[in-house]
């Protein structure tokens, strides 16, 4: 794996982390209010369609270990590729959210969400379970569009990063009031880290649902979308 993929995919979880969590932070994300709620998920989905453009030529713009799960599983990479990757999106992660606490911390801006944007299960009544599911689901419809859109077989010419950026927008639109939305280890990992540096732990304590979840959605995802690709080529 070359060193300008690994930077492009700092970069990329960098700024996802950034725009996307930093507009759930400044805005709130309240399924009560509509506004916050959307330009949230809008945040989140048009961050994607910007870095898939900007970085996607260099390293496929996973910036998120889910998607490189399901890569992985579907033959895309090797091992060696997957563990950089997911080093990789996690550095650009805790960068990320460094920015968020010194632009959150020097401006004296207030957090609205209460931990950097942090995933828990609030929206869910503290349910382990609910809050299982809704990531399984959620990161399965995610990493299964990416599979399908990113197949040699398929043919969106250059539109590609707009149906995934869409998809993940499709996907915070449902899962923000119930989880948060996080159908991305890397982006969970950092705010909650960071959070509880600052004396919040309740984020850090629910994390290992929001790294379990998506991988096995991703994994879901991949070993589906494999069984379908082959049965179509056998028929």
């Amino acid at each position: 794996m070359k060193l300008k993929q690994c930077i492009a995919e700092i970069i990329g979880t960098c700024v996802l982390v950034t725009v996307g969590c930093g507009t759930a932070m400044l805005v709130g994300c309240d399924a009560q209010n509509g506004c916050g709620y959307i330009l949230t998920a809008l945040a989140f989905g048009l961050t994607i369609v910007g870095m898939a453009y900007c970085v996607g030529n260099i390293s496929g713009c996973h910036i998120n270990p889910a998607v490189s799960l399901g890569v992985l599983i579907s033959g895309g990479m090797s091992f060696i590729e997957f563990l950089q990757y997911i080093l990789s999106q996690c550095v650009g992660a805790f960068i990320g959210t460094g920015i968020l606490a010194a632009i959150f911390s020097a401006g004296g801006v207030e957090d609205k969400t209460g931990g950097f944007g942090a995933n828990g299960l609030a929206g869910v009544n503290g349910s382990i379970v609910a809050g299982l599911v809704t990531e399984v689901v959620l990161t399965f419809i995610f990493v299964l569009t990416i599979l399908g859109v990113t197949s040699k077989k398929a043919n969106h010419g250059s539109f590609g990063g707009v149906v995934i950026g869409f998809t993940l927008t499709l996907v915070h639109i449902l899962g923000i009031g119930l989880t948060g939305t996080s159908v991305n280890p890397a982006r969970s990992l950092a705010p909650a880290v960071v959070a509880a540096l600052g004396g919040n732990i309740e984020p850090l304590s629910q994390l290992w649902i929001f790294i379990v979840a998506p991988l096995a959605g991703a994994a879901l995802a991949a070993l589906v979308y494999k069984f379908l690709e082959k049965e179509k080529a056998e028929a």
